[in-house]
């Protein structure tokens, strides 16, 4: 049977273009119908980058300039009765970065420019960001009689690289706040205001009096309004999918489970339905490969740097308790790693109680999960190399095989090859060492993991066995295995249906790597 696909949007974020060109389109419009429908008029939208909030955005301009051919077929198509035709103001924040204060002015005036001559309104040249775009919201409504719609994105993307600079942050926002400030004055003269972003910085910070912003982030109705859920997926692609099977030489479910390893697991609510990253989902499709497409696209330096800054463990970023004021709290104001870790998609919610506003905080999938570790592991072997991950695909087949053996052996020799870091005098720093490695094999791994009689330093679990290892630090692996013996570990985990497998591991801090090993 020969099957053919529509071409996947890849980097393309024009609802028209998509449209037009007959692009594959996940159908998204009962969401903007229901968001114009409503009784908030001001909106923001926090998600992820990559993950739709441009093409959210273009989607409202389309649909909010009565371009109603484009919504033939689509879910608005059957809800929307009058066809509207309204001003629309587009600002794209998104190329503003690495900007300083001057720079960054003359990159609002430019946006604003290209809007008035989009809608043909003659620009007085006033050099006041503010007081332009105040003029131009006025103007729009005495010469056309209708009110305007204000959509921004990324409103917050020349403020992200700056985020951990206390000097430049402070500078940065007052010249976005000024720019945003005719918001509240003109309200008179706006039918509807949409914002989104990636981080959530305090309305009192960014958007002066606008204090009736609507936060959509986390309302249930929501959650999928960005992303590809399973049902979706599986309606709007289940010949993408077969396609895609033919490739990898294998069924669709099987594919469907890879997919869902590596790139599933996201919740911006509890309960919520699971969303994948559209932007690995589509590349992985388009290549018909399962690689990391998201995390390499831009790893952002903001985020290692806060990581340093706070000092936070590998093992302590996939298991957070918090609040939703934790997670969700203004950038300027946070005082953890918590809220940019989840802001930016790195973690994600994964389960909780709603009424008690608890959630439970983790890595969502596969891709992140290795994406992350890869990038912390020069932190703990005070240098990445080729060698590095060389020898982390070799430990993933001799784990695979169950030889714990050959793959201490690899890492023996990995370690007393690289230099090593600082502060390799603590039995802690090899842990974390093991954490980060181990994880980057995407094993289900813990750290001090709690039984009657004492903790565990690390737990890994395969698919066929469950090894549990205990460090030691210029001592021997002797005294490592004879405490898992001692303190009868085994017992916490005899339920565990798989065969366990003991491991005594020592370091020798002055050496930086392993002297030697004990499996039992």
């Amino acid at each position: 049977m020969n099957r053919t696909r529509k071409r996947y949007p890849i980097g393309i974020q024009s609802f028209p273009e998509i449209r037009e060109e007959d692009y594959l389109y996940i159908d998204k419009t009962a969401y903007v119908y229901r968001m114009t429908h409503t009784d908030a008029k001001y909106m923001f939208l926090g998600r992820p980058r990559r993950f739709g909030k441009s093409l959210l955005t273009s989607t409202l301009h389309a649909y909010f300039e009565g371009r109603k051919e484009l919504f033939e077929g689509l879910a608005i198509d059957h809800l929307e009765t009058k066809w509207e035709s309204y001003p629309v103001l587009h600002f794209d924040m998104s190329l503003g970065k690495h900007m300083d204060a001057d720079t960054l002015n003359r990159y609002l005036l430019n946006l604003l420019q290209k809007n008035e001559q989009r809608l043909g309104i003659s620009s007085n040249e006033i050099e006041d960001v503010n007081i332009r775009l105040a003029n131009l919201i006025m103007d729009i409504y005495h010469q056309t009689g209708k009110k305007t719609v204000v959509l921004i994105d990324e409103y917050d993307a020349p403020l992200l690289d700056v985020v951990h600079e206390e000097k430049n942050l402070p500078v940065l926002r007052n010249v976005m706040r000024n720019f945003y400030s005719p918001l509240k004055a003109c309200d008179p003269y706006l039918r509807y205001v949409f914002l989104t972003g990636i981080t959530k910085f305090s309305q009192r910070s960014i958007f002066s009096e606008l204090n009736n912003i609507k936060n959509i982030s986390m309302l249930p109705e929501y959650a999928a309004i960005c992303g590809i859920t399973q049902e979706e997926m599986e309606s709007q692609m289940a010949n993408d999918i077969v396609l895609f099977a033919e490739k990898l030489g294998t069924n669709s479910e099987e594919v469907l489970n890879e997919l869902k390893i590596n790139y599933d697991g996201y919740h911006f609510t509890w309960p919520s339905p699971d969303v994948y990253n559209p932007y690995s989902l589509l590349n992985a499709f388009s290549d018909g490969m399962l690689n990391s497409y998201w995390f390499e696209s831009a790893t952002p330096t903001y985020l290692i740097e806060m990581l340093r800054k706070f000092g936070i463990q590998p093992s302590d970023i996939g298991h957070i308790d918090a609040t939703v004021t934790d997670f969700e709290a203004p950038t300027e104001l946070i005082e953890s790693i918590t809220p940019l870790l989840y802001q930016s998609g790195y973690i994600t919610i994964k389960g909780g109680n709603p009424y008690a506003r608890i959630y439970q905080l983790g890595i969502p999938n596969k891709e992140v999960r290795v994406g992350l570790m890869s990038n912390l592991l020069p932190y703990y072997v005070h240098r990445k190399s080729e060698q590095g991950n060389t020898t982390v695909a070799k430990m993933s087949i001799a784990i695979s095989k169950g030889d714990i053996d050959d793959a201490l052996k690899l890492l023996q020799t990995f370690l007393s090859t690289v230099p090593y870091c600082n502060n390799t005098d603590y039995e802690g720093h090899y842990q974390q060492l093991l954490y980060i490695i181990f994880s980057m094999l995407s094993y289900d791994v813990d750290v001090e993991v709690h039984t009657p009689h004492g903790r565990v330093d690390v737990v890994m679990r395969t698919a066929t066995r469950l090894y549990l290892i205990e460090l030691k630090l210029n001592k021997s692996a002797d005294q490592a295995l004879e405490q898992i013996n001692l303190k009868n570990y085994a017992e916490r985990f005899a339920l565990c249906g798989l065969p366990i497998v003991k491991v005594g591991i020592n370091f020798d801090s002055t050496k930086g790597t392993i002297t030697d090993w004990k499996i039992a």
